[in-house]
Parts: structure tokens; C-alpha cells; sequence
């Protein structure tokens, strides 16, 4: 008979005691585990806060100023103020967008005067018009308007003579508005032309 190369281990049975031991330390690790729960899922990024501490929600980005809630400095009498075109944008670097509108009256035919208007809505209270850039008594229209890093840009279609038919203007003006020292101060590109 060949004896075997390691001794036999004084251990090779089972006892009720080992058994007793296996499921008390088993009991332990379960009974551990439901004190000790991961964070609950979400599809947020994880923020750098220490646990325990919860960060305030970002408010969310402040609408512009819709121009059907204003009322418009415009003279139409039983016509209706027309938004012809409109854009948005932070003109005044405050964090909350205004909106630049073209609004002329309704006309059966012609081509009606355009006003260029900035309304902004106020931290309580309802959107205003806070500043007219082209008035409608100056006889021009706009075709070609748009709002960019602040910057307001528009060609104006303007008449030499008041004998110039409304629907064939012969100047054409290129004018940039943009904020500063309170006011939207008013620009010439170099482009601007005469047609």
C-alpha cells in the first residue's frame, strides 16, 4: 500500500458546529447588505457635491418675450399691428433674452411703413416695448433683419422723395444697433449703399 504524499488533514469531516458557523457568518453578510444600499440609479451625470448635500436644480432658461402679448406705439386705425418679423437674443448681456420685432398695420395693398421695436420682459409684470429703432413715420421697410451675439442688423428700404411710389423704394440702407451705455446706439456698416 502507497501512503499519501500529504498527511491526512484532522479536519475531513463535518461537524453540526461548522455548519452552525457557515450560517451564522452567512446570516451576518445578508442581514449587513441591506443596511449598506448603493445610491439610487439616475440618468443625471454624478454631481461633485459630497454625498449627503443635495445641489439646487439650474433655473431654467428664461423665455423671450412673445410680441402678440404687446401693445405697439403704432397708428393703425382699425387695422391690426402685423409682426412681420421677429428674433431673440440677449441684447443687454443680462442673462435673459429680448425679442426684436418688424411689426407694420395690416393693408389691403401697398406696402405699409415697418417699425423695428425691442421688447423685454421685466423680472415681474408683463413684456414691454422698451425701445423703437426704426418708426414707422420714416417711411421705411425692412428686408433683410436678424439678431446676432447682440447685435441687431437690418437693411433698410427707404424713399428719396415723398413723390416716390410706395412700392418701388430707391435707397437702401444697411444699419447695425447694438447695447451700450444704456441705449442701443445705432451703426452703419461700411457696405451700406444706395440702390
Amino acid at each position: 500500500m502507497q501512503h499519501p504524499a500529504v498527511p491526512e488533514l484532522a479536519h475531513n469531516t463535518t461537524r453540526p458546529i461548522h455548519w452552525l458557523a457557515t450560517a451564522a457568518a452567512l446570516a451576518a453578510v445578508i442581514a449587513g447588505s441591506s443596511f449598506l444600499q448603493p445610491d439610487p440609479a439616475t440618468a443625471a451625470q454624478p454631481s461633485s457635491e459630497p454625498s449627503g448635500k443635495t445641489a439646487a436644480a439650474p433655473a431654467p432658461p428664461a423665455t423671450a418675450p412673445d410680441p402678440a402679448t404687446v401693445t405697439f406705439p403704432l397708428a393703425c386705425g382699425k387695422a391690426k399691428p402685423v409682426v412681420k418679423k421677429k428674433a431673440s437674443g440677449d441684447l443687454d448681456g443680462d442673462g435673459r433674452p429680448e425679442t426684436v420685432a418688424v411689426v407694420h398695420c395690416a393693408a389691403g395693398s401697398g406696402t405699409p411703413p415697418d417699425g423695428v421695436y425691442v421688447i423685454t420682459r421685466p423680472t415681474q409684470g408683463k413684456p414691454r416695448v422698451v425701445a423703437t429703432l426704426v418708426d414707422p413715420k420714416d417711411r421705411q421697410n425692412v428686408s433683410d433683419f436678424a439678431v446676432r451675439d447682440g447685435v441687431i442688423t437690418a437693411t433698410l428700404l427707404g424713399y428719396s422723395a415723398p413723390n416716390v411710389p410706395s412700392c418701388c423704394p430707391d435707397l437702401e440702407d444697411a444699419a447695425k444697433w447694438q447695447w451700450k451705455d444704456g441705449t442701443f446706439a445705432r451703426s452703419t456698416p461700411a457696405e451700406a449703399h444706395t440702390v
